[in-house]
């Protein structure tokens, strides 16, 4: 292993100048350093790109302009709002979070890390981005743009999908943060707001995985990876992500003006939102029919669509699409299915509808 290479003073002096001159000012949340809306846009942008995520905000903000607006919602609305935007876990604690901070702190976010970190889905690098952006907390944020910036700067070598590399990673981010801090003249309060901004922007617009723009970065002289020419061996991840198929049939059953929907539960895939029913085989898909006393020349008309490929983090979901036409509504469900209900087309729009949902039965799609 190489030796470990000193952490350079003037970085944050330096990515803090860039940021300043160079760096993303136009964002909506930047506009107003606010914690709510830090704390919001944090979440909305795990794992998804900040075009996507502007009109997402907007729309929550428009829905729910302060912590106790979100608290006081349903969580069906707020899974509505967030349809199409993936990884809905994150709705969901979102939605607790805010009901959290509701009931213990009077809707006013605390202004440490150790305070926010207890707070539902709050981790390290969001409340280390809340307590930086709107307290002037000298803490540094580390998500996945941090962790391929600074492991390229310092040429770490640990192996990144490891719990002990990831932390020894983190304790030289603040290590380096401290040490910048320490030699400049202005407070960190002035300070943090840059450059906590500073290190996502480097991360986002320049410092990319495959194709680093090494020839605009503000810190190339200190990169010891580029002093290598090793950028895109950094950082280091060993271990990969095993990926799973599932297959399932995917039921939607219809009148000429509504569609059964069901509630999904708590836990699992789309949890807690709206979807057409899933079934893991034709037998299962055809008892439930039967239950529901849909008359057998109904099901032997159901058609069958092109199989839809889903894809999630660690898994590919390929599902069938089956279409059963009905004169009208079924008015009973076994007490064994999950909670549902017959949602008229001109309501779809509105519905906690996954991605996969709301292009099958919508045509149309928010990504």
């Amino acid at each position: 292993m190489n030796q470990p290479v000193a952490l350079p003073p003037t970085f944050v002096s330096q990515l803090v100048a860039w940021q300043r001159a160079h760096g993303r000012h136009h964002l909506p949340w930047q506009q107003q350093r606010e914690p709510y809306r830090v704390w919001l846009s944090e979440v909305m942008l795990q794992q998804t790109q900040v075009v996507t995520v502007i009109s997402y905000f907007d729309r929550f903000l428009t829905a729910f302009p302060t912590v106790q607006a979100l608290a006081a919602a349903p969580q069906s609305d707020v899974l509505s709002l967030w349809a199409g935007l993936g990884y809905y876990s994150r709705a969901r604690m979102l939605h607790r979070c805010a009901q959290a901070l509701v009931d213990q702190h009077g809707g006013v976010f605390p202004s440490t890390v150790d305070a926010l970190v207890k707070l539902p889905g709050i981790g390290p690098s969001t409340a280390a981005a809340i307590a930086s952006f709107c307290y002037g907390v000298p803490v540094s944020i580390y998500d996945g743009n941090v962790k391929r910036v600074l492991s390229r700067l310092l040429a770490f070598e640990g192996d990144l999908s490891t719990t002990a590399a990831s932390k020894q990673l983190h304790e030289k981010a603040q290590a380096l943060l401290t040490l910048g801090l320490a030699s400049g003249a202005a407070a960190p309060c002035e300070v943090m707001p840059a450059y906590t901004q500073g290190l996502m922007d480097l991360g986002a617009t320049v410092c990319h995985l495959r194709s680093p723009q090494c020839e605009t970065c503000p810190v190339q002289s200190l990169c010891a990876a580029r002093a290598a020419s090793a950028q895109t061996q950094y950082p280091v991840k060993l271990k990969k992500l095993k990926r799973t198929t599932e297959r399932w049939l995917w039921l939607r059953i219809q009148t000429p003006g509504a569609i059964w929907l069901e509630r999904r539960p708590q836990k699992g895939i789309w949890a807690g939102m709206q979807a057409p029913p899933l079934f893991d085989s034709e037998l299962s898909l055809h008892t439930w029919l039967h239950a529901q006393g849909i008359s057998k020349v109904a099901i032997e008309k159901a058609e069958t669509g092109d199989v839809i490929k889903h894809v999630l983090t660690h898994k590919d979901l390929y599902l069938t699409p089956v279409t059963v036409s009905l004169d009208q509504v079924f008015v009973r469900a076994p007490d064994t299915l999950l909670q549902g209900d017959w949602v008229p087309i001109e309501a779809l729009i509105s519905a906690a509808l996954p991605a996969p949902a709301r292009k099958w039965l919508l045509g149309e799609t928010r990504l």
